[in-house]
Order: structure tokens, then C-alpha cells, then sequence
């Protein structure tokens, strides 16, 4: 049963658990896109724009979502946009393995963070794999990839 001594974990996961696990994934897309020649606007967060550095912006609702939005691979074909949207299952599947590494070298320890990283790691990647249309602009990675291998249909904004 959830209680009120849960809601310090419930606070650490929403606010810095999740939000780090969605820009590793993000990271994901926008490295794929950077290494595929691209150019990369890698937004964190909605709402007004508290911190801007280059392409980067951190807004004040920083665990609400985080997109990145690219353009013009040099690399252009179906294949090379299918690796940028599933950059980000990448990504979240390396910080996986990561974290089980260090904590196999005993660097890091099983406790909560570990455990929720790991878990809500896992939630994205599931999630954004399965193949479905959030709205007519927006896709899963999952149908994404589909979509580029398939059709060569091309979006630009995975997530």
C-alpha cells in the first residue's frame, strides 16, 4: 500500500530519476543525429526557457519532457534516420548496462537510485519502442523506425 512515508522516493523518482532517465534518452537521438552529421536543438524540460547555451535549452518545468529536434544528416537515407530514432533506446540500454557494471565492480551500491534508474530505464525503452502515433505529428520511436525502414518516411523530431 502507498502511504505518506513513500513520498519522499515517489518526489526522488518524479523529480530527478525520470528526468535524468528522459535526457539520457534524448542524449540518445541527439548523439545518433550528431555522429550521422546532423545538426541538433536538445530542449529539457516545458515552459519558459530558464537556461540557454548554444543549441541547449533548460526550461523551468526541467522534468515535465525533454525532445530533440535535427536536421540535415550527411548521411541521409532510411537506415541512418531508423539509428537516430532508436538512439534513444540505445542510450538507455548502455546506461543499463552501466549502472550494472559499476555496480558489479562495486563502485556503486544497490539502493534506490540504482533500482529506479534501472526500472524506469527499462519503462522507456519498452514505451518508446512500441509502435504507435501519440497525434498525428508525434510518433514512438518504435513506429519511427518502422515507418523510415518501411516507407522511408521521415520525421525529425523522435519522441
Amino acid at each position: 500500500m502507498f502511504g505518506w512515508s513513500d513520498m519522499p522516493k515517489l518526489l526522488f523518482s518524479f523529480l530527478i530519476v525520470i528526468p535524468l532517465v528522459s535526457v539520457i534518452h534524448q542524449l540518445g537521438h541527439s548523439l545518433m543525429a550528431i555522429i550521422l552529421g546532423g545538426r541538433v536543438d536538445f530542449t529539457i524540460g516545458q515552459g519558459r526557457t530558464i537556461f540557454r547555451w548554444k543549441k541547449i535549452k533548460i526550461k523551468s518545468i526541467y522534468f515535465l519532457h525533454s525532445f530533440c529536434i535535427y536536421e540535415k544528416l550527411k548521411y541521409d537515407n532510411r537506415f541512418t534516420h531508423a539509428c537516430v530514432y532508436a538512439g534513444g533506446t540505445i542510450a538507455n540500454l548502455a546506461s543499463i548496462l552501466l549502472v550494472y557494471g559499476l555496480i558489479m565492480l562495486g563502485v556503486l551500491s544497490k539502493n534506490l537510485f540504482s533500482y529506479q534508474f534501472v526500472y524506469f530505464s527499462i519503462y522507456y525503452i519498452v514505451f518508446s519502442l512500441l509502435p504507435f502515433e501519440y497525434s498525428e505529428t508525434s510518433l514512438s520511436d518504435g513506429r519511427a523506425i518502422y515507418d523510415a525502414l518501411r516507407y522511408g518516411k521521415i520525421t525529425c523530431n523522435p519522441d
